[in-house]
């Protein structure tokens, strides 16, 4: 097997009061959606945030792609978008000035700006409303403005933190088919969520964090086990796991 493309060993994170991250291990591989999985308020946003360097870990280590998020912030940056749920668009720019935006926050090259700015514009299908102010854009249409942001870099691993949770049936299948083209283009996709209907159709290996700790991590079909479902072997990881 090929190094990782991000690798999470032993990781641990206070925020205030609360040990949010226990010492978790992870790996995910480029060409793939590798799940993380848990409920509300088990670490895995936080786990991101971490990945992306937008947190600093208290101890353990996080690589993407060779590079540490201490010691190489900037390598990392270059080479993640991330995709979440609070979808923060800059609601008096254009859905247009949006990504350009963070294209040149990205390091895209003055010269490759609006080429990259146009050919994502192109791919997500988005011209019909590129010029509008994000104010006046549906949540579907501002959450294809947030992907877009988040490749318009051409970043090799993509991250997606509960990416579906405020959109419609017909948005939240845009995003399912946009993490499937990823991983076919061979981009490492981490897909963190507790809709566990989703995960098991996508995803090729999953992690099940509870309180900060790891309780189980294989392919899909592993964890699932002898469960009819990914949801039932999911209760039965996080029921079971030491307070």
């Amino acid at each position: 097997m090929t190094d990782p493309a991000v690798r999470v060993d032993r990781l641990e994170k206070q925020l205030g009061p609360n040990k949010v991250l226990r010492g978790i291990s992870f790996e995910a591989q480029s060409g793939q959606i590798f799940g993380l999985l848990g409920p509300n308020g088990a670490g895995k946003t936080t786990t991101l945030r971490i990945i992306c360097t937008l947190l600093a870990p208290d101890a353990g280590a996080v690589e993407v792609l060779g590079f540490d998020t201490r010691t190489a912030p900037q390598e990392v940056r270059r080479r993640v978008g991330v995709v979440t749920a609070e979808i923060g668009v800059y609601p008096r720019l254009s859905a247009r000035e949006n990504i350009q935006y963070f294209a040149e926050l990205s390091g895209v090259m003055d010269g490759k700006v609006r080429q990259r700015v146009e050919a994502v514009i192109d791919r997500l299908d988005m011209g019909s409303f590129a010029n509008q102010r994000a104010e006046s854009l549906s949540s579907g249409q501002k959450q294809k403005v947030a992907i877009a942001r988040a490749i318009v870099h051409d970043p090799p691993v993509l991250m997606f933190d509960e990416p579906t949770s405020n959109l419609d049936v017909l948005a939240s299948r845009e995003i399912r088919e946009f993490m499937v083209e990823s991983k076919e283009r061979g981009k490492c996709v981490i897909f963190s969520t507790h809709v566990l209907y989703d995960a098991e159709r996508l995803c090729d290996r999953v992690t099940i964090i509870h309180q900060g700790r790891v309780v189980v991590s294989g392919s899909t079909t592993e964890v699932r086990g002898t469960h009819h479902d990914l949801e039932d072997a999911f209760l039965a990881q996080v029921e079971g796991a030491p307070a």
